[in-house]
């Protein structure tokens, strides 16, 4: 339930919490589960095996909410030292200009965060961080999608997401069916013809910015994603909702709707053997595939949509 999750990450953000999850082993299994691990290499090690199985690949740097420009600098070095290793990993060339229409994709692209790049330290410092980062993909043919966050950088993050893509078409971003604005951005990703990914939303918000009910957010995801599905250019249909896939593959057949015009996307070590049956049925399937060792506020995002993982930690708590 939603008071379930908000529970779950309100408790997780306690201090003596954080430092039991992060410290103690007996959690590492349960972190690794989500998580390729704390190195790049981990990360392509884990993206070869996606792709082996005929998926393609999403790769998230964890980290937001930089204290400081070097940190953003930092974080951008290594943006462009993921993009330089796809381009140098055979198995993940890119096409020099990947056609959307026509089902040509790059079959390994990244994930990166405004706050990351240093939307807290300033725009134009962010923007600049962002620009770099995508001279470097355009380069080599490959794509950044820009996550989306915290409501409270919603507006800004659309903002320049518009802005660059008039000179970086190879970027897109993110909307969450559970904020109310949602409805407005999708016809915004239509009008600009701007990829995005439809998530539900894992961040904590209150009534005022978002649905409070799951039934309401699943509707609000449903209804936008249709929207997408009719006339978005490629859009993400971010879910492990089987109940939600099933509904959108019964839409998609009804109207016709071409099987390589989109593709579903799911979370590195959840719902495998979902991601295996709609490859089989001929669908696209990406996996968003984290690492780095900022990895604790993601993975409560991921406890908080799975409650049953918060109880298998209650258990081995108890246990030990």
């Amino acid at each position: 339930s939603m008071l379930t999750r908000s529970l779950i990450l309100k408790g997780s953000a306690l201090g003596p919490v954080q430092r039991l999850i992060r410290e103690s082993r007996m959690f590492r299994p349960l972190v690794r589960r989500f998580i390729a691990g704390d190195s790049l290499d981990d990360a392509m090690e884990a993206s070869h095996a996606v792709l082996a199985k005929g998926q393609t690949v999403s790769l998230d740097y964890l980290g937001e909410n930089t204290k400081s420009e070097a940190e953003a600098l930092s974080a951008k070095s290594t943006y462009t030292t993921m993009l330089n290793r796809i381009a140098q990993d055979a198995a993940f060339k890119c096409s020099t200009a990947p056609d959307y229409k026509a089902g040509e994709v790059e079959n390994l692209n990244i994930s990166i965060k405004l706050t990351q790049c240093g939307l807290d330290q300033g725009d134009d410092f962010a923007e600049k961080n962002y620009r770099d980062v995508l001279s470097v993909a355009a380069a080599q043919g490959n794509f950044v999608r820009v996550d989306m966050e915290a409501s409270e950088y919603t507006e800004r993050t659309i903002k320049m997401v518009e802005k660059v893509h008039q000179d970086f078409p190879n970027t897109g971003t993110v909307v969450q069916s559970y904020l109310y604005r949602t409805p407005d951005d999708v016809e915004w990703a239509i009008e600009k013809q701007i990829r995005v990914r439809i998530v539900k939303g894992a961040y904590l918000e209150g009534p005022k910015v978002a649905h409070q009910e799951k039934s309401k957010v699943d509707e609000a995801y449903v209804s936008c994603a249709k929207r997408l599905l009719d006339s978005a250019n490629y859009p993400a249909i971010a879910t492990q909702d089987e109940k939600i896939i099933l509904e959108l593959n019964r839409y998609v057949g009804e109207k016709n709707i071409d099987r390589k015009s989109f593709e579903y996307q799911m979370l590195y070590g959840i719902r495998r053997d979902l991601q295996d049956s709609l490859l089989k049925e001929g669908y696209r399937v990406r996996v968003y595939v984290p690492f780095g060792d900022s990895w604790y506020p993601y993975f409560t995002r991921r406890l908080a949509e799975r409650p049953a993982n918060s109880l298998f930690i209650l258990k081995s708590l108890f246990r030990g």
